[in-house]
Protein backbone atom coordinates (compact mmCIF):
# COMPACT_ATOMS: atom_id res chain seq x y z
CA UNK A 1 0.00 0.00 0.00
CA UNK A 2 1.20 3.96 -1.08
CA UNK A 3 0.60 6.45 1.66
CA UNK A 4 -0.38 9.70 -0.38
CA UNK A 5 -0.67 13.10 1.46
CA UNK A 6 -3.23 15.40 -0.65
CA UNK A 7 -1.88 18.76 0.39
CA UNK A 8 -3.18 21.96 -1.49
CA UNK A 9 -5.92 23.99 -2.27
CA UNK A 10 -9.00 23.39 -0.70
CA UNK A 11 -11.35 25.59 -3.33
CA UNK A 12 -11.87 22.57 -5.92
CA UNK A 13 -12.59 18.67 -5.89
CA UNK A 14 -9.22 17.73 -7.15
CA UNK A 15 -8.75 15.31 -4.12
CA UNK A 16 -12.03 13.37 -4.96
CA UNK A 17 -11.09 13.09 -8.78
CA UNK A 18 -7.36 11.79 -7.91
CA UNK A 19 -9.32 9.59 -5.14
CA UNK A 20 -11.80 8.30 -7.18
CA UNK A 21 -9.38 7.35 -10.34
CA UNK A 22 -7.31 5.79 -8.04
CA UNK A 23 -10.23 3.42 -6.97
CA UNK A 24 -11.29 3.00 -11.01
CA UNK A 25 -7.90 1.90 -11.68
CA UNK A 26 -7.96 -0.76 -8.39
CA UNK A 27 -4.42 1.15 -7.11
CA UNK A 28 -3.55 0.34 -3.76
CA UNK A 29 -3.53 3.57 -1.96
CA UNK A 30 -3.98 5.28 1.44
CA UNK A 31 -5.08 9.25 1.29
CA UNK A 32 -4.09 11.93 3.68
CA UNK A 33 -5.10 15.24 3.98
CA UNK A 34 -5.61 18.53 5.64
CA UNK A 35 -9.31 19.22 7.16
CA UNK A 36 -10.81 20.59 3.78
CA UNK A 37 -13.56 22.41 5.62
CA UNK A 38 -12.34 26.20 4.94
CA UNK A 39 -14.01 27.57 8.42
CA UNK A 40 -13.20 24.83 10.53
CA UNK A 41 -10.18 25.32 9.46
CA UNK A 42 -9.85 28.52 10.36
CA UNK A 43 -11.89 28.55 13.98
CA UNK A 44 -10.39 25.50 14.94
CA UNK A 45 -8.63 27.13 17.25
CA UNK A 46 -10.70 29.96 18.46
CA UNK A 47 -13.75 26.59 18.79
CA UNK A 48 -10.78 24.79 20.97
CA UNK A 49 -8.65 27.18 22.93
CA UNK A 50 -11.28 30.18 23.03
CA UNK A 51 -11.54 33.53 21.00
CA UNK A 52 -9.26 36.22 20.35
CA UNK A 53 -9.75 39.88 19.64
CA UNK A 54 -7.15 40.09 16.88
CA UNK A 55 -6.80 37.70 13.59
CA UNK A 56 -3.33 37.51 14.11
CA UNK A 57 -3.63 35.26 16.93
CA UNK A 58 -6.71 33.49 15.62
CA UNK A 59 -4.83 32.53 12.90
CA UNK A 60 -1.70 31.43 15.09
CA UNK A 61 -4.00 29.23 16.96
CA UNK A 62 -5.34 27.64 13.97
CA UNK A 63 -2.41 27.20 12.25
CA UNK A 64 -1.01 25.79 15.43
CA UNK A 65 -3.03 22.93 15.46
CA UNK A 66 -3.72 22.48 11.71
CA UNK A 67 0.14 21.79 11.95
CA UNK A 68 0.03 18.87 14.16
CA UNK A 69 -2.49 16.99 11.83
CA UNK A 70 -0.29 18.21 8.83
CA UNK A 71 2.81 17.45 10.11
CA UNK A 72 1.92 13.40 11.56
CA UNK A 73 0.22 13.18 7.97
CA UNK A 74 3.02 13.86 5.61
CA UNK A 75 5.50 12.11 7.78
CA UNK A 76 3.22 8.92 7.77
CA UNK A 77 3.19 9.34 3.50
CA UNK A 78 5.20 7.89 0.90
CA UNK A 79 4.16 10.56 -1.83
CA UNK A 80 3.12 14.15 -1.30
CA UNK A 81 0.90 15.27 -4.08
CA UNK A 82 0.61 18.94 -3.95
CA UNK A 83 -1.93 21.32 -5.62
CA UNK A 84 -1.87 24.66 -6.66
CA UNK A 85 -5.16 25.93 -7.96
CA UNK A 86 -5.57 28.88 -9.98
CA UNK A 87 -7.37 31.61 -8.02
CA UNK A 88 -5.82 31.71 -4.35
CA UNK A 89 -1.99 31.50 -3.77
CA UNK A 90 -1.24 28.23 -1.54
CA UNK A 91 1.50 29.45 0.77
CA UNK A 92 0.93 26.12 2.67
CA UNK A 93 1.22 24.32 -0.23
CA UNK A 94 4.24 25.51 -0.49
CA UNK A 95 5.30 25.00 2.91
CA UNK A 96 3.95 21.62 3.10
CA UNK A 97 6.21 20.80 -0.36
CA UNK A 98 9.23 22.18 1.74
CA UNK A 99 8.90 19.96 4.54
CA UNK A 100 7.87 16.67 3.00
CA UNK A 101 11.21 17.47 0.63
CA UNK A 102 13.07 18.53 3.65
CA UNK A 103 12.01 14.62 5.17
CA UNK A 104 13.26 13.46 1.66
CA UNK A 105 9.69 12.70 0.79
CA UNK A 106 8.96 11.64 -3.01
CA UNK A 107 6.61 15.10 -4.17
CA UNK A 108 4.28 15.28 -7.12
CA UNK A 109 3.25 18.68 -8.00
CA UNK A 110 0.28 19.76 -10.42
CA UNK A 111 -0.19 23.06 -11.56
CA UNK A 112 -0.64 25.14 -14.74
CA UNK A 113 2.06 26.41 -16.82
CA UNK A 114 1.17 30.17 -15.67
CA UNK A 115 2.96 29.07 -12.01
CA UNK A 116 5.94 27.81 -13.36
CA UNK A 117 7.96 30.75 -12.75
CA UNK A 118 6.97 31.01 -9.13
CA UNK A 119 6.73 27.59 -8.31
CA UNK A 120 10.53 26.76 -9.84
CA UNK A 121 12.10 26.03 -6.81
CA UNK A 122 9.11 23.97 -5.27
CA UNK A 123 9.06 22.00 -8.46
CA UNK A 124 12.86 21.78 -8.41
CA UNK A 125 12.29 19.44 -5.07
CA UNK A 126 10.20 17.54 -6.64
CA UNK A 127 10.22 14.51 -7.98
CA UNK A 128 7.71 14.98 -10.82
CA UNK A 129 5.67 18.17 -11.92
CA UNK A 130 2.02 17.34 -13.90
CA UNK A 131 -0.41 19.66 -15.25
CA UNK A 132 -3.53 17.94 -13.93
CA UNK A 133 -4.82 15.00 -11.65
CA UNK A 134 -5.29 12.44 -14.20
CA UNK A 135 -1.33 12.72 -15.02
CA UNK A 136 -0.97 12.38 -10.83
CA UNK A 137 -2.91 9.41 -11.03
CA UNK A 138 -0.95 8.11 -13.81
CA UNK A 139 2.00 8.62 -11.84
CA UNK A 140 1.29 6.34 -9.03
CA UNK A 141 -0.14 3.50 -10.94
CA UNK A 142 3.20 3.05 -12.83
CA UNK A 143 4.61 3.54 -8.99
CA UNK A 144 2.18 0.76 -7.83
CA UNK A 145 2.13 -1.67 -10.88
CA UNK A 146 5.20 -0.30 -13.08
CA UNK A 147 2.67 -0.27 -16.01
CA UNK A 148 1.61 2.86 -18.21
Amino acid sequence: MLKVYLAGEIHSNWREEIIESCKKEKLDVQFLFPVTDHESSDNCGVEILGEEEKNFWKDRKGANINSIRTKKSIQKSDVIIVKFGEKYKQWNAAFDAGYAAALNKSIIVIHNDDHQHALKEVDAAASAVATDQKQAVRILKYVLKGSL
